[in-house]
């Protein structure tokens, strides 16, 4: 008799999600079933909740959504090795070829191939999630679940902070979502010296400030030069991290970098923007494409979990799966951090 689970699914095209019943997956060869136990709303769901243009491209009904998860292995497919059912666990995302150029070079983010969880594939937002054995994450017990939940976006974040030495130097974040903030934390532990992010949005700076940013600037009430002047920054910031996908921002961004200054470009923007080209050769400025995560970077954040970064203040909202809507109400309102869903109640 098939089993059936709980899923928080996307049953046709339009806005809005339904919970229903639908069959447990069974782990094929290479395969690991995970028990759910917690889960974090990422900005992608949004998007897929509210469908949007993104959303209309890239996702096609019916399926479960969800890609942020802890939870415990269940079941083991034919031939799988070193995992054990009840280990805690989480999923790296992106299902990659594994044969690539990429893949081959420890690359796997830019793999062509790239299958994702929760958009490409059934996700997490269900009782159980049946992913490759090698996208299995080991999870040290003694980490709080709430916080490992949000490491798929932590990864976002560290791999976008962390592309560059970051000890003794100034940052600029552009965008105080969720992983905006979660990067300014990453950036004080690993020893900048000043950290600056900026956005409209009071309740995200505010946030942000709890993380341990030197100065959190809503840009339509303060003006960064004065900012930069009062944190004696006199040449411009050495590293910008540009997560809100605003072309204004970017623009202002590349305005206070020093020259030579390096940024990592996380944030999409909905439309094309508009550089200036001259200004990037004639000051050379690096620009770096982030997407997904480097493998390394799940040891990293544990390690940086480990070692005393907090990243409780940024979950503002925690409800049982079954109160999904006020989850999705609470990201689109702006008025929240991370937000986790139990699945062991």
């Amino acid at each position: 008799m098939e089993r059936m689970m709980d899923a928080i699914v996307k049953p046709v095209a339009g806005p809005g999600l339904e919970l229903r019943r639908v069959p447990v997956p069974v782990p094929g060869p290479g395969e690991v079933l995970i028990k759910i136990h917690k889960t974090a709303i990422c900005g992608t769901d949004v998007h897929i909740y509210n469908w949007d243009p993104w959303a209309t491209q890239h996702i096609k009904p019916p399926m479960t959504i969800g890609h942020e998860y802890v939870g415990e292995i269940a079941e083991l497919g034919a031939g799988v090795k070193g995992l054990e059912v009840g280990q805690r666990v989480s999923g790296e995302g992106h299902i990659t070829c594994g044969h690539c150029r990429n893949c081959h070079n420890g690359d796997i983010q830019w793999c062509k191939d790239t299958v994702s969880v929760g958009v490409d594939r059934d996700g997490a937002f269900a009782e159980y999630v049946c992913i490759p054995a090698h996208n299995v994450i080991k999870i040290d017990p003694q980490l709080d679940e709430d916080v490992v939940a949000f490491f798929d976006a932590f990864g976002n974040a560290t791999h976008t902070a962390l592309r560059w030495d970051l000890v003794g130097e100034d940052v600029i974040i552009t965008g105080a979502g969720p992983i905006g903030i979660i990067a300014g934390g990453i950036c004080k532990y690993a020893g900048a010296r000043r950290v600056v992010i900026t956005d409209v949005n009071e309740y995200r700076l505010d946030l942000a400030r709890r993380l341990g940013v030197d100065r959190a600037v809503n840009i339509s009430k303060e003006d960064l030069h004065d900012v930069m002047k009062d944190l004696s920054i006199v040449e411009g910031f050495d590293v910008g991290l540009e997560m809100s996908g605003n072309g204004a921002a970017l623009n202002q961004m590349f305005s206070v970098m020093r020259n030579g200054g390096k940024i990592s470009l996380l944030g999409i923007s909905n439309v094309p923007v508009a550089i200036d080209m001259n200004e990037i050769i004639g000051r050379g400025l690096t620009l770096q494409g982030i997407y997904g995560r480097r493998m390394d970077n799940w040891h990293q954040m544990s390690y940086m979990v480990q070692g005393g970064l907090d990243l409780t203040p940024v979950i503002t909202h925690r409800f049982n799966y079954k109160d999904f809507e006020k989850g999705f109400a609470a990201m689109n309102s702006g008025m929240s951090g991370k937000v986790v869903l139990d699945w062991t109640k």
